[in-house]
């Protein structure tokens, strides 16, 4: 671990925050650098407050952002070969599909970073902490803005069809990462944590993976040849042989079930028979999104990774079901009850979970059955624009979640964890919730 050693610092709530213009000008003189023209200047932002800022589509070759914050910054589609990121703090931040290689990630920040397609092909990932003086002339630890410790951290982080061959990213954590279809290999990995990771498809093809953490991880189609796993721990880990039933095995087609459930739903239940997708592996299920899946009962079910936007399914009951990186943008669930799913990264973009009327509108003839997500798990994901009037949320956990503008009114968040959420522009009237646990 490299130990960098500063004074007379700012502190991480205090870093000089830069505008856009002023990183423009910054931008524009490293582009002249690396084409060597005159007046060109190498792009040293250290100990910077760049949130927000926009990157997009630069070369930043071998520009230095020690200790800086980049947090919700926009870096993709850019090249910052040889970059230097020490202990920065890039929670949030768009870096998809950029080019990282050979690039010094050490000691920084990245939870919840979009890396999709990201090039790390060298990237070192080790540990790494900054030092500074204390009054006394002492030598303290430095805090990062991004919490505490000296790790690596890419907790939530969506880092699909990434490269990252050859990285060193000893110790590092990737609880809750995206890391499908990701090239990991010929990477030194040893002692880092993939808890919680998806690992469908990921290729760790001659990696150290020894006293590497997996427990609860998704292990499906993972490529492991030639790796080193002396003390690997894998418990709870989802295989393909842990996912119940498949559909296809069974001994009715679904479109001839949903036509029996479609005769269930005319007669109010006279006739047909009520479509029961309880303890199935659904994934090869094709273009679920366009059948109606009104009132089904799918508890325990298998939904893992599949495009279910502008799906409609009121009045569903999805109990404990997985829906962990599902695509479930404008999905309809009015009224559907999803007590304890597992909905770690998926994308809930302008979905309905407000309530479902029933009777005739009358005071005392109408019902209301409001969405129950109650104890439900929602870190890292995508709520945006999400309608959640009247719902349920009780002892959610919302951490690291993004709810921007999403209409929370008479919401119960009783005992919801909101580590980190963002609620800006959400409408928060008549909700029930802690704003200290924000």
């Amino acid at each position: 671990m490299l130990l960098t050693i500063n004074k007379d610092l700012p502190s991480p709530k205090n870093l000089p925050v830069v505008t856009q213009a002023e990183l423009n000008k910054a931008l524009d003189h490293h582009t002249m650098f690396l084409r060597g023209q005159i007046g060109g200047q190498r792009a040293i932002l250290q100990y910077k407050n760049l949130s927000h800022l926009d990157f997009y589509d630069r070369d930043l070759s071998h520009a230095d952002f020690t200790g800086s914050m980049l947090a919700h910054a926009d870096l993709s589609l850019g090249i910052y070969k040889c970059a230097c990121f020490f202990a920065c703090d890039m929670t949030n931040a768009d870096l998809s599909h950029s080019d990282f290689s050979r690039s010094d990630l050490r000691g920084s920040y990245l939870a919840g970073a979009n890396m999709s397609g990201t090039n790390l092909t060298d990237a070192d990932m080790r540990e790494g902490k900054i030092m500074e003086k204390d009054t006394k002339g002492g030598l303290v630890n430095r805090l990062r803005t991004g919490g505490e410790g000296t790790k690596t951290i890419l907790t939530g982080a969506r880092l699909t069809n990434a490269n990252l061959s050859n990285v060193r990213a000893n110790s590092a954590d990737f609880t809750d990462a995206n890391l499908s279809g990701a090239n990991i290999s010929d990477a030194h990995f040893s002692q880092s944590i993939f808890q919680g990771a998806n690992l469908t498809n990921t290729d760790f093809t001659g990696t150290d993976l020894s006293k590497t953490t997996m427990t609860n991880a998704i292990l499906l189609g993972t490529i492991m040849t030639d790796t080193e796993r002396p003390s690997l721990k894998n418990t709870h880990a989802i295989t393909d042989k842990a996912l119940g039933e498949r559909i296809e095995d069974h001994e009715e087609t679904l479109e001839e079930l949903l036509k029996k459930h479609g005769l269930w739903i005319k007669t109010a239940g006279q006739e047909g028979q009520q479509l029961n997708l309880s303890n199935y592996d659904l994934r090869n299920a094709t273009d679920l999104n366009l059948l109606p899946l009104t009132a089904i009962r799918a508890t325990d079910a298998c939904f893992l990774g599949m495009d279910l936007c502008h799906v409609s399914m009121q009045s569903t009951v999805l109990d404990r079901s997985d829906f962990r990186d599902c695509y479930m943008e404008n999905v309809d669930l009015r009224g559907s009850s999803l007590k304890k799913v597992k909905m770690t990264r998926v994308i809930l973009r302008g979905a309905r979970l407000s309530p479902l009327h029933f009777g005739n509108g009358e005071k005392n003839n109408a019902r209301l059955r409001r969405v129950d997500l109650s104890g439900s798990d929602l870190r890292f994901s995508n709520l945006q624009d999400i309608d959640l009037r009247d719902a349920i949320l009780m002892d959610v956990d919302l951490s690291h979640a993004d709810l921007t503008g999403a209409d929370l009114r008479r919401a119960d968040l009783t005992g919801a964890i909101l580590k980190n959420t963002c609620l800006d522009g959400a409408n928060l009237k008549d909700t029930i919730i802690d704003l200290g646990n924000v």
